[in-house]
């Protein structure tokens, strides 16, 4: 039976093409996901590893620039480190954000990978973290040094004076020094710029203080002692921890996040195996009804049950064993490609091998050979059930319409359960929410499978009469081939159906939450620009006064970040100006009146107001942030709103309360509107800071609205396999459909039919097929769609669910267009057919 096996994987190599194919892109897709994590994965820790080589205890401490009550390390504790026994060195570092302006004046890189560090020069006069291949380190103010990748993108050579931007004004530096350097900002495509040490102290914390201290032990002293001396001199909150265990934490941290993408993309793998189970188990299904005599004649002659169902079992694990060495094979390749498109975006990974772990050659394997074995076992159960005495019948029977009466009532009480359960989910939110949807979307989708060969009749019954007047005898002869065979029908049907519930679903939710986005910007925001900093990070105030002052600029207010302590409860406020704040953002007022905060009253949103039993004219007892305490008057309520804080309190009541302020969003409005001249004049107003970003309205729907398409296209771009092996299941069954039905095609041939019209007929049969998938998956996709979107309605300011019909549309085409293109081989072959050798084939 091993030998037949192999025969018959042999001599049907043609018809199993396509099955190998699709086990093969899925492997690839594993093994392609696994090899790559692998490597970025080993290739960080090894960096890790690096930069904590010689680093005996590693100290940080939690300081900010805006928390006077959280101290750095101070040169005075920095010194006595140096002192310690056993102590060979100790370098303090500090560090915030930097950018540096281009040739365009345009910051280099993204905002949130552009860093500022100090420059640590030890006895040599260097520091061990870069090395300069150009120039020296800055030792002095008014001198800085830029890691080369950013020099040689903004043309920068030694001696240039270069403007960079911090959280205050922009200033001139000149280049003193080039360097490389494996810092992790920069690796992710940003920018480093190294200061003296006086200067980064001053810009990103307080004179005289570090944020980070690296001490390395001297000859014979160990870590754990060192560690232990170092321990006590630190302030309150500092952490001291080993050299090797910060290595640890950070390969932890790396093995975390890559985790989470090593998941994602083995997710889209999986749906692209499981679409690829219904071609390898409609390869198998129609090789057994051909062979029907063959495997008849093995029974008549000895052979038992069980051994032709190995036997077929045995094909699959052949053919799964040739698809996923190739997949392996092809997803090295994958992963390669991978690894040099982050480095074609601007993402570098630090030189390392290309990992391939024996758990990922195994995996693949395993996945390719399990995957076709399990698709193929209900054939090879069918084929184990053929008696002997059907090797006198014709070449292959078509399934019953009664023998799928217990499939379709098990398949009906599938799709109950699973709808009832995404309705339930769609009534609830939060986690119970997402678990119902997704235990009632999996059963749906396995319901909705299990019935599409009875949908199938009804469905194409619907196109039938469109078909037969359109196109004739071909369209009419397409409409009866589609439902000649539920069963393939629906197996070919329910890989594009998965597809496409997929792809609608996020369609639904991707322009639904861009729609509210849109709505959300249009209704709330009245200025005509947003100022904030490239890299996320709190404005100076300098900017808030520059713009108060600019020509043309007749009305600003920032939305400062406040903290406010009513009880035991920490409530977010905004701190802005008042009389500018309700020109700048739209506030509905639901009682009192916004121009009380210019008498010191505060605002509080209508849900904040309800939850704590406040109304207008109420007291509050508040304490800031420096314990100091006060009551103050409410004087408006207002209906929530997203650019504000549930309390909207006067910038002046704030301020003697806090160091430096934390302001993330100034909003600006300007006489005659938003114009190019008005911008230029608020870039003006700023200084051309590099590092902060003016936007106007539909900047900011853009904003949000371009990280939504983002995730769709990836969305799309990672559910793209498992169209593809849709695809290859539509050519498949129409191949194998022609490879059968040679002698009616022959008799089609011989009263009339010419070849245009078989060409037509197999056309059409593809594209009612392809169609008939699409409508099922559109559908189940429109109701998933609904159903989450309104189990997370409430977390959606302006939710409405909107159906994009242009793309469905789209979809549609493209489902039409998939048939056509893939009946061109299969069309071709039958319209090929020599009449007379077909009618003589058996």
């Amino acid at each position: 039976m091993f030998r037949t096996a192999l025969r018959n994987v042999l001599s049907h190599k043609a018809r199993l093409l396509m099955t190998v194919l699709a086990v093969m892109l899925g492997v690839a897709f594993v093994s392609g996901t696994l090899v790559f994590t692998d490597t970025l994965g080993n290739a960080f820790r090894n960096q890790s590893a690096k930069n904590y080589d010689d680093v005996a205890v590693a100290v940080t401490t939690y300081a900010d620039q805006r928390d006077a009550e959280t101290p750095g390390v101070d040169a005075a504790t920095l010194k006595k480190i140096r002192a310690l026994d056993g102590v060979a060195s100790a370098t303090g570092r500090v560090s915030g954000f930097a950018g540096v302006a281009g040739t365009d004046g345009k910051l280099i890189g993204n905002g949130w990978t552009n860093t500022g560090g100090n420059f640590a020069p030890g006895k040599g006069g260097k520091d061990a973290q870069y090395d300069f291949t150009d120039g020296t380190g800055p030792t002095a103010a008014g001198r800085i040094a830029l890691d080369r990748d950013t020099a040689e993108k903004g043309e920068y050579k030694v001696g240039d004076k270069v403007r960079v931007a911090t959280n205050g004004p922009v200033k001139e530096y000149t280049l003193s020094g080039v360097f490389t350097t494996e810092d992790g900002a920069v690796n992710a495509g940003g920018s480093l710029v190294l200061f003296d040490s006086d200067v980064a102290q001053k810009l990103f914390l307080r004179p005289d203080e570090f944020r980070d201290v690296s001490v390395t032990a001297a000859p014979g002293a160990s870590d754990q002692r060192v560690l232990a001396a170092v321990k006590p001199l630190l302030p309150k909150d500092a952490e001291a921890k080993t050299g090797k265990v910060r290595a640890d934490e950070q390969a932890e941290q790396i093995e975390s996040g890559l985790s989470s993408l090593n998941k994602l993309l083995l997710g889209f793998a999986g749906i692209a195996l499981f679409v690829g189970v219904f071609l390898i188990a409609n390869t198998f299904t129609m090789l057994v009804a051909q062979r029907t005599k063959e495997l008849a004649l093995l029974r008549a002659v000895g052979a038992s049950r069980r051994q032709v169902k190995r036997s077929v079992l045995l094909e699959a694990a052949v053919v799964g064993l040739v698809a996923s060495v190739i997949g392996f094979a092809v997803g090295l390749g994958l992963a390669v490609g991978l690894r040099s498109a982050m480095s074609l975006i601007g993402g570098k990974i630090p030189a390392g091998p290309l990992v391939v772990a024996p758990t990922t050659i195994i995996a693949a394997l395993a996945v390719g050979v399990l995957i076709t074995v399990l698709a193929a076992w209900l054939p090879a159960r069918r084929a184990a059930k053929i008696p002997p005495v059907a090797a006198m019948n014709s070449m292959y029977s078509v399934a019953s319409v009664k023998s799928l009466v217990v499939r379709n009532s098990i398949g009906a009480v599938i799709t109950l359960l699973g709808a009832a359960a995404v309705v339930a989910g769609a009534a609830q939110s939060g986690n119970s929410a997402q678990a119902s949807i997704a235990a009632g979307a999996f059963l749906a989708l396995i319901g909705i499978i299990i019935l599409i060969p009875l949908l199938s009749r009804p469905v194409i019954a619907l196109l039938r009469p469109l078909l037969r007047r359109l196109f004739g005898v071909s369209g009419k002869l397409a409409a009866q081939n589609a439902v000649r065979n539920p069963r393939r029908t629906g197996a070919t049907a329910s890989a594009l159906a998965i597809g496409l519930t997929l792809v609608t679903g996020i369609s639904v939710l991707g322009v639904t939450l861009g729609q509210a986005v849109d709505r959300m910007t249009t209704d709330n925001i009245k200025a005509d620009y947003m100022v904030s900093m490239a890299s996320g990070d709190s404005l100076d105030e300098s900017a808030l006064t520059a713009l108060e002052k600019a020509d043309g600029v007749t009305a600003v207010s920032p939305t400062q970040s406040v903290w406010l302590s009513v009880g035991k409860a920490n409530l977010s406020a905004s701190g802005v100006t008042p009389g500018d704040v309700q020109k700048v953002l739209s506030v509905d007022t639901l009682s009192g009146s916004m121009d009380s905060l210019g008498s010191g009253a505060i605002a509080v949103s209508e849900k904040t107001a309800k939850s704590n039993g406040w109304k207008t004219g109420d007291s509050v007892p508040v304490t800031y942030e420096d314990d100091k305490k006060e009551t103050l008057r409410i004087g408006a309520l207002y209906k929530d709103n997203e650019f504000l804080s549930p309390v909207v309190i006067p910038r002046e009541k704030v301020a003697p309360h806090e160091g430096r302020a934390d302001i993330r969003e100034i909003w600006v409005k300007t006489d005659g509107g938003s114009s190019a001249a008005n911008e230029q004049a608020v870039v003006d107003a700023l200084g051309d800071n590099p590092g902060m970003s003016v936007m106007d309205r539909q900047d900011i729907r853009d904003m949000f609205g371009g990280t939504i398409n983002l995730m769709m296209n990836i969305m799309y771009g990672l559910l793209g396999m498992a169209l593809i092996i849709a695809v290859l299941g539509v050519v498949n069954t129409l191949a194998m459909s022609v490879f059968e039905r040679q002698q009616e095609i022959g008799m089609l041939r011989a009263i009339g039919l010419d070849r245009r019209k078989v060409k037509r007929m197999i056309r059409l049969e593809a594209v009612v097929i392809s169609v008939f998938g699409a409508l099922i998956g559109i559908g189940l996709g429109l109701f998933l769609g609904w159903a989450i979107g309104r189990a997370v309605s409430s977390e959606i300011p302006q939710y409405a669910l909107v159906v994009p019909w242009g793309r469905i549309a789209l979809f549609l085409l493209l489902a039409g267009l998939v048939g056509v293109l893939a009946a061109m081989w299969p069309a071709r072959n039958a319209a090929k057919l020599n009449m007379l050798t077909a009618i003589k084939t058996e």
